[in-house]
């Protein structure tokens, strides 16, 4: 059976005329007559017809109209590529115009045409986030293609000149490889390991890793936003300071919990790192003020006797209930020393995620470092190994302590207050404002202030034994 006809056309000397060259002779002579002949019939000759612009035969097709279909026809195809690729652009201008990284990456691009290796992936880890948000864990070829199509749109030296397409190193679909695809592929494994962890139930849930709902009236948007960040990084009134700090509260909270931002929440607000105060104002606005002060207001009265006697009772009393005229180097003063003996009566607890066992001795030196005013700070902060924050206490003596700060991404973060214990709340509160999980080897100490003292997630929150021991000594003591 004949599925369709064998076409071959022609020229007035019945040239044969190749379908490349077709629309340049057509558009150089509109009004030339062609030939068509269909050789799919036995007598090839006799179905021959001439066309041409006067002939009435219903297979007479005018030259200016084929070429106008044709014409037509390419001009949509060039029309709808076009669109495509500014559809493509923009979507992935506007997902990077979400992140702060993403400004980054346009301007290193802006001003060496390029982009290094660690501001690609960077570009590869917020279109893939913002891909998996908008269209789930495994998009369609076709919304991965569309990506791929915006980066080189939008970043046309990115394009690979000897490719088909030019975008395959960052999505092909033929071999289901290239950037999106493997960042892809990482996030859904990832996603399948974390799965039954997510899905515990609600009464293991809780802590400063947990996305709080905020409900404050005058948060910036927009233009708004933009701007009073810009005025943060240039002000020095401190007034303004602390009220567009609160503004851009909601926001920042945003920063913190993903992955992409949370790194660099210090560079984006660097007025954490010279304003005192700033770390409180947080996190009453994360919580309320009733919250914020509740170590303050219970330790002398409430915990700090009781910690103390238990420690007598366990023996291990060290520097808590010292005298002044006693004091020497290896003392700190009496709120930190009983802090350091509820560190000693919830050691770390053996698991899965301690390499290797750690004393509760060891534990303190990640909980407060000790820095002699005499010594270089930098040194310090340069030598330092740590990913999580502490004290560093700088003074003369650990019993004269001039300031302390939170060390943090190796940048310092200075306390409101002097005193020890003030310092401590700061610490403690600096890993719910910025969403640091608890160190590990200080989580039973960590959960206990969260739940026993600040009264954060109660019942929400999966305590150790240890933990649940002594909050009922301490509350059920007289």
């Amino acid at each position: 059976m004949k599925t369709g006809a064998d076409l071959k056309i022609y020229d007035e000397s019945h040239t044969e005329i190749d379908q490349d060259i077709l629309e340049e002779l057509l558009e150089a002579n509109p009004k030339s007559t062609l030939i068509i002949k269909d050789l799919s019939e036995e007598e090839a000759t006799s179905s021959t017809d001439t066309l041409t612009s006067h002939s009435s035969s219903e297979q007479d097709v005018p030259s200016e109209r084929c070429a106008k279909r044709l014409k037509t026809s390419q001009q949509d195809d060039r029309v709808g590529a076009a669109e495509e690729q500014r559809s493509a652009k923009e979507m992935v201008l506007a997902a990077l115009k979400e992140k702060s990284k993403g400004d980054e990456i346009l301007e290193e691009y802006k001003a060496t045409e390029t982009l290094s290796n660690e501001m690609r992936r960077a570009l590869v880890n917020i279109l893939v986030g913002h891909m998996t948000e908008r269209h789930g864990r495994i998009p369609t070829q076709k919304q991965r293609e569309q990506y791929a199509i915006g980066i080189v749109s939008l970043f046309p030296s990115l394009k690979d000149p000897f490719s088909k397409k030019g975008y395959e190193h960052f999505y092909d679909a033929a071999s289901g490889s290239g950037y999106l695809a493997w960042r892809l592929k990482t996030v859904q494994r990832n996603h399948s390991c974390h799965t039954e962890r997510k899905n515990k139930p609600s009464s293991e849930q809780g802590g400063p890793n947990i996305r709080r709902d905020i409900s404050l009236e005058h948060q910036l948007e927009g233009d708004a936003l933009v701007e009073a960040i810009s005025l943060l990084a240039h002000t020095g009134v401190e007034e303004t300071i602390f009220e567009k700090m609160r503004q851009t509260f909601r926001y920042r909270q945003g920063l913190v919990h993903d992955a992409d931002t949370a790194t660099n929440i210090l560079k984006t607000f660097p007025r954490f790192l010279d304003t005192k105060g700033l770390v409180n104002q947080d996190f009453v606005l994360l919580f309320d003020l009733n919250t914020s002060s509740k170590l303050l207001e219970r330790w002398n009265g409430t915990f700090k006797p009781k910690i103390i006697q238990e420690a007598r009772n366990r023996r291990l009393l060290m520097s808590a209930e010292k005298a002044p005229e006693n004091a020497t180097d290896s003392n700190w003063d009496s709120d930190l020393s009983t802090l350091l003996l509820l560190v000693h009566l919830l050691p770390p607890s053996a698991g899965r995620k301690i390499a290797a066992k750690i004393s509760a001795s060891d534990a303190v030196e990640k909980l407060v470092v000790f820095h002699k005013s005499c010594c270089s700070i930098d040194e310090h902060l340069r030598k330092s190994q740590s990913h999580q924050p502490y004290l560093l206490a700088v003074g003369r003596s650990r019993d004269v302590i001039d300031s302390y700060y939170i060390a943090l991404d190796n940048k310092l973060i200075p306390c409101q207050t002097a005193g020890s214990l003030g310092a401590l709340d700061e610490l403690f509160k600096v890993h719910y404002i910025f969403n640091i999980s608890y160190d590990n080897t200080l989580i039973n100490f960590y959960t206990f202030l969260q739940t026993t003292v600040y009264n954060i997630d109660v019942g929400k929150t999966k305590g150790a034994p240890r933990v649940k021991e002594l909050r009922a000594k301490l509350l059920n003591s007289t």
